[in-house]
Formats: structure tokens, sequence, C-alpha cells
């Protein structure tokens, strides 16, 4: 008795400041690890997407889907998955995220079918959806606040911007991969089976790393969870599809998704309004400056992501480039995001996120105007005389003096606004609201991706089709007056089967650029509407980030 008495009462061993560090060090790699695999599996397939349509026998349209299943899962279920790792647990709804997330890949990555495949990326999108906003959590409950805290959400938001680079370079280096499980040519199933070891690994380790949260079983909002999750479903859905040049704002499927996803979020609020534990606490946004920053981070990546998605296609049809050099394009993204996230990680503890965030809006704002400036020759003359001297209309366009400046540029300016408006975004949330507040916050993003590719999409399409219809004639003409022998070559060079094909192919690379460069101008309004926000509202001092005091009950509203 006297041993159980001494046992009880005896006090806990002093940890070494040293062992706490390196634990420390280990639960941010795992909390980053996850994340990065997360981010990068949403462009990671992209640069795969015409082997896997040649070995599975898919079509152009449902190719799409590889990567829009991605995101329609993982848009749809964040908030569920947020709320789910309060009530439950991060640090296991982190496990099962992760989980997840590996077999799915791994049932990817074997898929011998269509259907498969396609499964296999919504339940990937799932465990993203699980994992996601747990990571984001966890580091809010793992690291004290002040400097370690910053320098973990620099860490984080460093992994979530460059993801998507990181999974263009290694998508085209895995694809060219030679690994004869099946086929000659199914390097891209490593591009799935690569997340299997990483993931199962990462959740093996969390127990040793990670503490567990308080639960709450028994509060899940289960109306409010069908009708929230339901409502973001079809309003990704009819982003997505609208965003679609086979399908347009016009489509009625379009049209039914948005208006069904308005009716089901509309209905999501007035049950949050009513039950005791809601799914999504309205406390969270109360806070003005917390409001702002899930607007902003709506906002800014809808520019961000869109950049990529304009560019990456610029590169390849306009400059030429093979898909491996063009995602080898967007390696200094990578680089200078992660040097500004370090940065700004330090500059957190001395000066206010507005005026940190604020500037980096402003330096993404010049580097989207810079692309929009980028020009080639599309007249329908000039495009015939590029082509049939074996050029691309880009040739003449430098990387390193046109492309490189304005990459770097969007990625230093990026990591200045994700890093301090990921902080005033979970700062002071209940300890029980943690999970569903980096739900939003990672929903924020998605939605407002998805968004904002529908809006530049429409827009780029739009100026794409009108400059087409200008040259189409003039194309026509030039190519009836070439030699048949001519003629054959070029539809050879460009894949296509007839000379009608060919018409069109050519007139859509003369028009490509000017849809493309408009995007980036819309880009440029995207993004300064988020400064705005960022500048008006974002008014908490960096004094306030370096504690852990809890909200008020007066909520700040103005």
């Amino acid at each position: 008795m006297s041993d159980l008495t001494e046992t009880v009462g005896a006090p806990e061993p002093e940890v070494d400041a040293s062992d706490r560090k390196q634990h420390l060090g280990w639960a941010l790699v795992l909390i980053c690890i996850a994340q990065l695999m997360v981010v990068l599996d949403a462009t990671i397939a992209n640069i795969a997407l015409p082997y896997i349509g040649k070995d599975l026998n898919m079509s152009g349209t449902n190719l799409t889907w590889i990567v829009t299943g991605y995101a329609l899962a993982f848009g749809g279920l964040l908030l569920l998955g947020g709320r789910l790792g309060d009530l439950y647990g991060r640090r296991k709804v982190f496990m099962t995220g992760l989980t997840v997330f590996a077999v799915a890949s791994l049932l990817g990555g074997l898929a011998q079918s269509e259907a498969l495949l396609l499964g296999a990326r919504g339940l990937q999108g799932l465990g993203a959806a699980l994992a996601s906003p747990a990571a984001l959590a966890l580091i809010t409950t793992t690291f004290p606040a002040g400097p370690a805290r910053n320098r973990a959400f620099a860490v984080y938001a460093a992994m979530s911007g460059a993801g998507a680079a990181v999974g263009l370079i290694l998508g085209g280096w895995l694809t060219g991969l030679n690994v004869h499980l099946f086929d000659p040519q199914d390097g891209w199933r490593l591009t799935f089976l690569i997340n299997v070891p990483i993931g199962l690994v990462a959740a093996l380790l969390a127990p040793r790393f990670l503490r567990e949260s308080e639960s709450h079983p028994g509060q899940l909002d289960v109306p409010g969870a069908l009708a929230g999750t339901g409502g973001l479903l079809a309003l990704v859905y009819g982003l997505t599809r609208a965003g679609n040049a086979s399908y347009g704002w016009s489509d009625g499927l379009t049209i039914a998704s948005l208006v069904a996803g308005a009716t089901l979020l509309v209905l999501f609020f007035l049950v949050e309004f009513r039950v005791e534990h809601p799914l999504l606490p309205f406390r969270i946004f109360m806070n003005r400056t917390r409001a702002a920053s899930f607007v902003a981070m709506m906002l800014l990546p809808a520019a961000m992501f869109s950049m990529f998605f304009f560019l990456s296609l610029f590169i390849q049809n306009v400059m030429g480039y093979s898909p491996l050099k063009a995602g080898f394009a967007f390696l200094p993204f990578s680089i200078c995001i992660i040097i500004s996230a370090t940065i700004v990680s330090n500059l957190a503890n001395r000066i206010d996120p507005r005026f940190i965030a604020g500037v980096g809006t402003l330096m993404a704002s010049a580097a989207l105007y810079g692309f929009s400036r980028l020009s080639v020759p599309d007249s329908g003359s000039d495009v015939l005389t590029a082509v049939g001297h074996g050029q691309y209309l880009g040739s003449d366009i430098s990387y390193w003096t046109q492309i490189l400046p304005y990459v770097s540029l969007m990625a230093l300016g990026m990591g200045a606004v994700f890093v301090p408006l990921t902080l005033t975004a979970v700062h002071h949330v209940r300890a029980e609201d943690s999970g569903v507040g980096s739900g939003v916050l990672n929903t924020m993003q998605q939605v407002g991706g998805a968004l904002g590719l529908a809006i530049l999409s429409t827009v780029g399409s739009h100026f794409t089709n009108d400059h087409v219809a200008k040259i189409a004639p003039t194309i026509q003409q030039g190519l009836a007056g070439l030699d048949p022998n001519v003629t054959s070559a070029l539809m050879a060079k460009l894949g296509v089967g007839s000379p009608a094909e060919l018409v069109g192919r050519l007139s859509y690379l003369g028009g490509f650029p000017t849809g493309a460069t408009h995007a980036f101008i819309v880009g440029v309004f995207l993004m300064l509407a988020g400064s705005a926000i960022v500048w008006l509202f974002l008014d908490v001092k960096h004094e306030e980030l370096a504690t852990d005091a809890p909200e008020q009950q007066s909520v700040h509203v103005g």
C-alpha cells in the first residue's frame, strides 16, 4: 500500500529541454509529411493522365474525374472531418485519415479498371479530409504559443504551398519510370503507391509523438453533418463542372448542383442555429480577425491555384516544355515559399500579421500581373508561320527573365500570406472547436480553389473561343494553300487525324495565350480583393499571437 501511495504521489520526472525539443521536432515532421502528401496528391496524377487513359482505356471526360473526384471528396468532407477530430480525438482521426489514405492509394495503384481507380480517388479524398484538419489542430495543441508555434505554422504553410509544385515534379519523374508491375509503361501507378508506406509509417508513429485530445463522443450533429456535407459536395461539384470547358456555367447539371448546394447549405445554417452541439459553432466566426482570415483564405488560394493551372498549360502548349520539364519549371516556387515562410515565422514575432500578409498579397498581385503581360504571335498567319517552321508560339519567351522572376515573386508573396493567416485563423479558438476551426480554414481553401478555377476557366475559355473564331478562317485559308505533304507532316506532329482537326488545333494554340492572360488579370483582382480584406479587417497584434489566453466571452465583432 505504501509503495502504491509513493508511486501515485511521486512527482513526474522532469523532461529534458533537448528531449522535448526533439519530440516536438518529430511531431512536426509527422504532421507536415501528412499535409504534404495530402496537398501534392491533388496534382501528382495530372502528368500521368495520358498514361492512365491508355492503360485503363478511359475517355478524356472521365480522366478529368481522377483530379475532380479527389478535390470533390476532400473539399466536401473537410468540415465533417474537422468536427470528428474535436469529438473523437484528433490524433485518432489523424491516424484514421492517414490509414484510409494509404489503403486508397494502394487500391488506386493496383487498379485494373476505371471504376476502381475513380473510387480509390474518392476514398483518398475522404482520408485527406480526416487527416488535414486534424493535422492543423494538432499543431495548435502540441506547440506552445509564440516562436515555437510560429515556426511550426511556417513549416506547415510551406508544405501546403509547395505541395502542388512538388506534385508536378514528382508525378513527372515517377510516371517516366518503367516498373513493369502490369505493363511496360505503368510508372503512373507509383504516383499512388508511393503514399502507402509513407501514410502507414506516419500513422504508426503518431501515438509516439502526438498527444491525444479530449474527446466528446455522442455530440455529433447528424442532421447538420448530412446537410453540410451534402451542400459542400454539391457546391464543389457544381463549381468544378462549371470550370470544365465541356460543360460550363449554363449546363443543366451544373446549375442543378449549385442550386442544390446552396439549398442544402441554407438548411445547414438553419439546423446549426437550433441544435445544442452544432457541427459548425458560429461563435468561431464572431471574431472579426478570424472571419477576415477565413474569407481571405478563400480568395487568395483561388488566384494561386489558378496560376498553377494556366501557367502549366502555357509552358507546355505555348513554350513547348515536356511534362517533366514543366514540373521542374515550378521548382523555384517550392524553394521560394519555404524561404519566405521561414523568414515570416520570425517576423511574426515582431510585426503585426496585417502588414506581413498585406505586403504578401501585393507581391502576389504583381506576379499575376507579370504573367498577364506574356505575349506571343497570335494572328492566324503568325501561327501558321511559326508551326510551319517547327517552332512553338512561345519560343521567343525566356523562362529565366519572363517566367522565373514572377514564379519566385508569387511564392515569396504567398509564403508571407499563408503563415500569418493560418496563425490568425486558429488563434484563440476554443480547445473544443480547434478541429472544426481548422476544417473551416481548409474548406475555405478548397472551395476557394474550386471557385477560382471555375471563374478563371470561364474567363479563359471565353477569350480563347473569341480569338479562335477570329483566326480560324485565316488558318483554314493558309492550310488550303500548303503542299499536301506539309499538311500531313503538321498533322502527324500535332497528333490530329484530319485537316479540320488541324485547323481546330492550330486555332486553339493561337487563342489559348489570349485566354490565359485575361484569366491572370482576373486573378489579379481576386488577389487585390483578398488584400483589401487583410488591410481593413485583420487587426490582431503580434503580441496577442504569442499568448494562449482563452477567447473572451464578449467577442469582438467590429
